[in-house]
């Protein structure tokens, strides 16, 4: 069974996608995180994320840097929507994401074009989604509690930017799947969040189109 969970940044997605992980017993690749060591290793690099070759060179990044504590930091977020829109780092990293996708067994990916790019084949694909509002909130509290501190405007800037960029990128863009369920979660908390996906997802399989 292969489940595909899209959504924009701060949408609840990634916690999501693990629950369903550990309810389903299948593996979880966070997408996201790929293009979070690109923009890192661009970083290290000493080069620019709006560059396309300078963000290509840094596909070539070690595999233990996918553990790093600094792919988390809000700054490394920003560098990785950069990244994202130059079609020749989607491309380096989309072979990585099908070969997870259909590894024996099924798995559960998270990202931003999985139901749509990496596996439109899917057996139930969520669109997880929140107001700007909502996910700006979640973010400042997730950074307050990391001791990070920054305002909640400087949050819901960044927030919109992301958005702009993921929606408007010409190659693989954000973008709800005809056959996604939409979970917006802005008024949800986790735990009804994951009970609504969980729900959707074994009568998706019962039932499949």
């Amino acid at each position: 069974m292969i489940i595909a969970v899209d959504g924009p940044t701060a949408s609840g997605k990634g916690t999501i996608a693990r629950r369903l992980g550990e309810y389903f017993g299948l593996p979880v690749l966070d997408t996201g995180l790929l293009y979070r060591a690109v923009g890192y290793q661009t970083q290290l690099n000493h080069g620019d994320a709006d560059n396309a070759a300078d963000a290509l060179a840094a596909c070539d990044f070690p595999d233990d840097l996918l553990d790093d504590p600094a792919l988390r930091f809000e700054s490394t977020g920003s560098l990785a929507s950069r990244v994202s829109i130059h079609p020749a780092v989607r491309a380096a990293l989309f072979q990585r994401q099908v070969d997870f996708a259909n590894q024996p067994g099924g798995a559960i990916l998270d990202g931003r074009d999985i139901g749509t790019v990496i596996a439109p084949h899917a057996d139930a694909k969520l669109f997880v989604t929140a107001s700007a509002e909502e996910r700006a909130r979640r973010r400042q509290a997730e950074m307050l509690g990391r001791g990070v501190d920054v305002g909640y405007e400087v949050v819901l800037a960044d927030i919109h930017a992301r958005d702009t960029r993921d929606t408007g990128r010409a190659d693989a863009p954000l973008l709800r799947a005809n056959d996604a369920m939409l979970l917006d979660t802005s008024a949800m908390d986790i735990t009804a969040a994951v009970a609504a996906a969980i729900a959707f997802v074994e009568e998706r399989v019962r039932r499949p189109s």
